[in-house]
């Protein structure tokens, strides 16, 4: 073979196994960044039930619809199993009407019927002074009948998702009769160890208690008391902090800042209703989603409306339902 064309040859060789390398290295470049992004892509979808108000009564309140709590908390659970894709669902307080063992019981027969893992947030009926079923029993029931809830104090976090964190508060008052709120020093220190976590981590906390901190229409007798306080913690992050609660049996979403705040109403109150939320976690923003699920017992749900005071700001408006909200990181 001539010189010249060996060389040709050695030269051509050359260039392909730099040219190999080069390829590999895009190629890894590609690869590492479509895995970041992907990791900040993924998507939460879960149930948010609030208020269920499980009761044995025959009887209604003056505007809860009491005696068909049963039936509403199987079309709830029917309604969620019926669709896909649910990674977990939380009930986010007044799980019972009243703090007795046979209700609890009850109602962790039909959640433990769900499809997808169940937590649980304290509500001010899932508490009383001076019963004989306390929040102790009741916490360690839930935990005997969800082996997904394995914390030893009513407050807890868990990683539903790569991307997320959802941290559950007990904000019930159990030492006089009240239905005002308040969170103890200890446990806003854990939050905000919870959501340095968070930060560190790269994850979108989720923050689920009975108490809403921004109240959907004023209540004096339902407020958190040291909202401040609890306020002063979330600022501290600058990052988007979603916060799911009930107590108000109330219909509303409002963004405030770097705060997502979401009122869920009752199942037993008009509009008798609950959510399926999802979430897209990308690299730049957080999508919310919000599907508003009102029961299929019609006939119950007129019946819940002729019996309250105002239909329309428990219902809220179309922004409150059925919407989409995006935060920005």
């Amino acid at each position: 073979m001539p010189k010249k064309k060996r060389k040709n040859n050695r030269k051509q060789k050359k260039n392909n196994y730099f040219g190999k390398i080069l390829f590999c290295l895009i190629l890894a470049v590609v690869i590492y960044f479509g895995v970041n992004t992907l990791s900040f892509a993924q998507t939460l979808k879960f149930a948010q039930i609030s208020d269920i108000h499980l009761s044995n009564k025959n009887v209604d309140t003056s505007y809860k619809v009491l005696a068909s709590s049963p039936e509403l908390f199987e079309d709830a659970i029917e309604q969620i199993n019926e669709t896909p894709d649910i990674d977990f669902v939380i009930e986010t307080g007044d799980l019972v009407d009243k703090p007795r063992k046979e209700l609890v019981e009850k109602a962790c027969k039909y959640l433990n019927r769900l499809n997808a893992p169940w937590y649980f947030a304290f509500g001010n009926h899932d508490a009383a002074v001076g019963t004989s079923f306390s929040k102790d029993d009741y916490f360690e029931y839930i935990k005997e009948q969800n082996k997904n809830i394995t914390s030893s104090k009513r407050y807890y976090s868990f990683i539903p998702k790569n991307g997320y964190r959802a941290i559950v508060l007990d904000s019930t008052i159990d030492t006089r009769i009240t239905a005002n709120g308040e969170l103890p020093e200890e446990q806003l220190l854990w939050l905000d160890t919870e959501l340095s976590k968070a930060k560190i981590q790269q994850q979108i906390p989720l923050i689920f208690m009975h108490n809403p901190l921004q109240e959907p229409f004023p209540s004096f007798h339902h407020r958190l008391l040291n909202a401040k306080e609890l306020q002063v913690v979330l600022d501290k992050y600058d990052m988007p902090i979603a916060i799911f609660t009930g107590h108000y049996h109330a219909t509303k979403i409002y963004k405030d800042g770097h705060i997502l705040h979401v009122s869920t109403p009752s199942l037993v109150t008009y509009p008798n209703a609950f959510r399926i939320i999802t979430i897209n976690n990308l690299k730049d923003k957080v999508i919310f989603t919000f599907d508003f699920r009102e029961t299929r017992l019609k006939e119950i749900q007129k019946k819940a409306k002729l019996m309250t005071f105002s239909a329309s700001t428990l219902k809220g408006e179309d922004s409150d339902q059925n919407t989409v909200v995006i935060m920005e990181k």
